[in-house]
């Protein structure tokens, strides 16, 4: 993703100017410092992905908007639109419009587009770097495509879908849903209790402003 924030400074600044409005007012609006702001305008710091809609919505313009055209034409893809769901459930459900909260805009290789998006609860997956409020992305699945792989599951229909590495063996009839903190225990159940919903593709945490 690097270079990116290369693309927003000059067109940010342009449309602060035409609303009549200072770096110090846009921070305010946004609820960050003006010294934050300022880094964006001089494409020393890269937005955020919450933080780029927020820009898009106080100057009322299309996320692609603050993109200049020549940069866009040279980028691998343009900003994909990926729905965060409220809940792990299994069949056409997951991405029911009841169950999608919001949709995130993010730059994804056209080979790589993930099928939805999870806000992470809890810090059971947090030694492999997945952290409470990171947004994980997934590809939709029916099984994982390796031993270990990192998952998001339901366990016997369960409303509340858990993320977890799913490791299975021939000398035992059950599934291990493992997570990433001793301070958790594994789950064990057999294949016919599980079911998996979506496959790890990766994560990103938003950026905390003070």
């Amino acid at each position: 993703m690097e270079g990116k924030c290369e693309m927003y400074g000059k067109k940010l600044r342009e449309l602060r100017k035409l609303e009549g409005w200072t770096q110090e007012q846009v921070a305010k609006k946004l609820g960050i410092t003006k010294q934050t702001y300022s880094h964006y305008e001089n494409e020393n710091r890269k937005p955020s992905l919450n933080m780029i809609r927020e820009l898009a919505a106080i100057y009322q313009v299309n996320i692609d908007d603050i993109f200049a055209e020549d940069d866009k034409k040279g980028m691998d893809s343009g900003l994909t639109n990926i729905p965060l769901v409220g809940t792990i459930c299994a069949g056409d459900g997951l991405l029911a419009e009841q169950n999608i909260e919001e949709y995130i805009y993010y730059p994804f290789p056209r080979k790589r587009q993930p099928d939805f998006a999870l806000r992470v609860k809890g810090d059971s997956m947090i030694g492999a770097g997945i952290e409470d409020g990171d947004i994980v992305y997934f590809k939709k699945a029916t099984w994982a495509d390796y031993n270990g792989q990192i998952v998001a599951a339901l366990i016997n229909d369960n409303e509340e879908g858990t993320l977890k590495r799913i490791r299975w063996s021939a000398d035992s009839p059950l599934i291990r849903l493992e997570p990433e903190n001793d301070e958790y225990e594994v789950i064990e159940v057999r294949p016919n209790e599980v079911h998996i919903c979506g496959v790890y593709m990766g994560h990103f945490r938003e950026e905390q402003e003070v």
